[in-house]
């Protein structure tokens, strides 16, 4: 290969790796809507193509991941094994993210990424192997895809593996097996936690309104990884006057500030707009503030000229929210300041079209409408609600995957709307 062909090859698989995580990042962002994932996912899918078009050289240049176990380079190997369906290479992929956990949401997302008509012949192998960490896998790339697995699934929450009988019961919940409704109540006592958590949020996704959100409840109100899902969890489930005594909770706990706020827009009573509102004019509190209102209201802060720059001298601290382990990131950087003089004025004006203690989203009281206009139009985090909003509305109903490639989430959008 030339030296000048190797450079580009190589450049393909650099900017494909760096491009997968950034990625992984705007998935849960504040200010990413649907059309901007779409714009990174065709540049990423142009850099795979790439890869692709230099067969060997392509596979060289991706294979790095052997050697350095990280998210980006694993998802650009893992996918270049698959769409080569070279299963010696994915094989040593599989093993390597087995004892190195750290690559394994890069191979994770892999499954995701290519076409299902990439998979065929993969995911069943896998399934049905011994391994338990491979038949995690078959129930991950199933899951991605909105697959049912069939017989698998049922098999796999009984497993004795914990990885295993996680992925699965999330997987259930998703995918919306009914039919294992019971079995996720009966597994909220599980050793694992996050099992539990798992079972826990397949029960209620798929209708149970009774011991899972006890035991999303008994999750919320400890210390743990889980938590703060648990809380967005039972704040979308609960009727508001239940809601109530989380949200004192938070209040009386040290450290919680952030996650309060963030509860607050969740629950999504306009009661509790004044006190937003007082939390703008903290630096610390202010953009989560400003994003809770906007939950609420349904605002653009940058399209409505809401917005104001960013205090003078402010370096943000660590971030509090219960569960999130890397204290140092500031996962709301890009959140933009909210004005509180302008915010004050628009609340002033608008406060009579919304109802204490009535539960609003995005501007609106719920609806299934309405929650598919956020998923076509939202940013991600508001995507990510109105999907679970959604399956609360209609238990039983698989959850909308605001993870899978743009292209793939507008083809289902599309197809819902014109069935």
């Amino acid at each position: 290969m030339q030296p000048s062909i190797a450079v580009v090859v190589d450049q393909h698989a650099e900017d494909a790796a760096v491009l997968r995580n950034t990625r992984a990042y705007l998935l849960g962002a504040s200010q990413v809507r649907l059309n901007h994932l779409a714009r990174l996912d065709e540049r990423l899918a142009a850099h795979l193509d790439g890869l692709s078009v230099a067969g060997a050289q392509g596979w060289a240049a991706a294979a790095q991941a052997l050697e350095k176990p990280d998210r980006g380079q694993a998802f650009v190997a893992t996918v270049c094994a698959i769409e080569e369906r070279d299963a010696r290479r994915l094989d040593a992929l599989l093993a390597t993210a087995e004892a190195l956990p750290e690559s394994l949401d890069g191979l994770d997302s892999a499954f995701g990424w290519v076409s299902a008509s990439a998979l065929r012949g993969i995911t069943g192998s896998l399934l049905a192997s011994q391994d338990a960490f491979r038949r995690r896998v078959g129930i991950v790339a199933c899951n991605l895809h909105r697959v049912d697995p069939g017989a698998a699934l049922a098999e796999a929450v009984a497993d004795d593996d914990p990885g295993l009988r996680a992925q699965a019961w999330r997987a259930a919940g998703e995918l919306a097996r009914r039919d294992l409704l019971g079995a996720s109540v009966a597994a909220l006592s599980d050793a694992d936690a996050a099992c539990t958590f798992q079972a826990a949020r397949a029960a209620v996704l798929l209708g149970d309104r009774g011991d899972a959100v006890q035991a999303l409840l008994r999750i919320a109100m400890a210390d743990g990884p889980h938590r703060m899902d648990a809380l967005r969890l039972l704040l979308k489930l609960l009727d508001l006057p239940q809601a109530l005594p989380i949200l004192r909770t938070l209040t009386d706990a040290p450290g919680q500030a952030k996650a309060l706020v963030r509860c607050v827009g969740v629950a999504g009573d306009p009661h509790f707009m004044e006190w937003l509102l007082g939390r703008m004019d903290d630096p610390l509190l202010s953009r989560q503030a400003g994003e809770a209102f906007c939950m609420i209201t349904g605002l653009d802060l940058a399209w409505l000229d809401l917005e104001c720059k960013r205090p003078a001298g402010f370096e943000p601290g660590p971030d509090d929210t219960a569960g999130n382990e890397d204290v140092e990131v500031d996962e709301d950087e890009d959140l933009p300041w909210p004005d509180p003089v302008k915010l004050r004025a628009w609340w002033g004006a608008n406060a009579h079209r919304f109802a204490s203690g009535t539960r609003y989203f995005m501007g609106e009281r719920l609806s299934a409408d309405l929650c598919v206009r956020v998923l076509r139009e939202g940013f991600q985090r508001q995507r990510i609600a109105a999907a679970q909003h959604l399956c609360f509305l209609n238990p039983g109903t698989r959850l909308f995957p605001t993870s899978a490639p743009a292209w793939r989430q507008q083809r289902w959008l599309d197809a819902s709307s014109n069935a």
